[in-house]
């Protein structure tokens, strides 16, 4: 990437995050005038979504179908499993340990109204939600994710059976990932707008309802995501990089952390997830199973919030959060981040295992509770959530690519 590119980079990305702020500023200012904007937001995160779910099937399903070696691809899937897991666990120790120091709730709430819940599935039908979805046309969604990926993968396996990179099918996955990358340019030049609107709306809604309760909540989680980039992300970057790494993650980081802080999305940032581990040199085939199953199944930042959320309504009825629910909680946290599923709010998939778990005849109580919370921490958590896809990449490569990747790619931009 030359001088004039990353200057250009780096004044698209001045202008986002100035229509983030002026868009803040203005939902402050006129809340209501904030509500009328809103619509120039939802545009922008409903066009994402229309390209995400092509992107997500041709990219896994190519990078499959092409891969030289069917042995690759299970050692990607197996290690970006295998990784995430890990570091959502990290995560969730983390907060554990934070809450056990500064608990979100000092008093017990006295005084509660209980508000209706709808019908909440069970564990197994969650399961299986997870993984597979009714018939084809429930693929098509983006609430369905995690199905779409589990299909991806299947249906790339079966091209690359049936002769990989050589047949039309798998060119045309290609083909079809490479125009739906352009698309995604496209309608990029329309973000600063849509970021406007977005924040004015956010601002408008939540500004005036954080409680003190919530605030402390807050100011522990939103300074813990901050210090979590600037020492969690090195390291993950160091690791799987060796010596440069640090440097080059924190050069391409940023737009996508500024994109998944507007959008709210961890699905809407895979194509700039994808933009930037191109230009980090990380290989396609890596890049294309990892972005997306990491905007599925990589959640630090829920993690993060999943343990806040617990520890708060803990404290809410007066409960005691001692170590003896440490192992419980990080499972339940790992098991409630892979729920959320990359959508703007999680689906509230996330909020129905905690309650069914931990509070089960409390739920009419714990559940509006547990909404407020992940709506007033949802933007941090995501840019957690994706920025986190991104430097994954990076021991996944390690593993894939050998420890000298990094290495390699440096010197190969040096040659050009």
């Amino acid at each position: 990437m030359n001088k004039k590119s990353v200057a250009q980079n780096y004044t698209f990305l001045g202008i986002m995050l100035a229509a983030m702020i002026l868009g803040a500023l203005f939902g402050w200012v006129w809340p209501n005038a904030a509500a009328v904007i809103k619509p120039a937001g939802t545009v922008f995160i409903n066009m994402m979504f229309c390209i995400v779910v092509p992107l997500v099937f041709a990219s896994i399903s190519g990078a499959v179908a092409n891969m030289k070696s069917r042995k690759r691809a299970g050692k990607i899937m197996g290690t970006t499993i295998a990784t995430f897991v890990v570091t959502g666990a990290i995560a969730a120790v983390i907060m554990f340990l934070l809450v056990q120091l500064f608990p979100p709730v000092l008093t017990p709430w006295t005084e509660l109204q209980a508000e209706e819940m709808g019908e909440y599935a069970t564990i197994s039908d969650m399961i299986v939600n997870f993984f597979t979805a009714s018939d084809f046309v429930g693929l098509l969604s983006r609430r369905a994710m995690l199905p779409l990926i589990v299909f991806s993968i299947l249906f790339g396996f079966a091209v690359n059976l049936n002769g990989g990179s050589e047949t039309l099918v798998a060119k045309f996955l290609e083909d079809l990932t490479n125009v739906m990358l352009k698309f995604v340019k496209i309608v990029t030049y329309y973000a600063p707008i849509a970021f406007f609107a977005i924040f004015a709306d956010l601002v408008a809604s939540y500004g005036p309802q954080i409680t003190e309760a919530y605030g402390r909540a807050l100011l522990l989680y939103y300074p813990l995501c901050f210090v979590y980039i600037f020492t969690a992300f090195p390291l993950f970057a160091w690791f799987g990089g060796g010596k440069g790494a640090v440097k080059v993650m924190f050069q391409h980081i940023v737009k996508p952390a500024v994109v998944s802080l507007g959008t709210c999305s961890s699905v809407a940032t895979i194509p700039t997830n994808m933009e930037e581990a191109e230009a980090t040199g990380i290989s396609k085939d890596v890049s294309d199973m990892v972005l997306p199953l990491g905007a599925t199944m990589h959640m630090d930042g829920s993690c993060f919030s999943c343990v806040l959320k617990i520890a708060f309504v803990l404290g809410v009825f007066g409960q005691d959060m001692g170590f003896e629910r440490l192992i419980p909680i990080v499972l339940v946290a790992v098991l409630s981040s892979v729920g959320m599923s990359g959508v703007p709010g999680g689906g509230y998939i996330g909020e129905y295992i905690i309650c069914s778990i931990f509070f089960p005849t409390q739920m009419e109580v714990a559940f509006p509770i547990l909404v407020a919370i992940g709506n007033l921490v949802d933007p941090p958590a995501t840019m957690i959530n994706s920025a986190g896809d991104y430097v994954v990449s990076f021991i996944v490569s390690r593993f894939v690519d050998g420890k000298d990747w990094f290495q390699k790619q440096l010197a190969a931009k040096e040659d050009r």
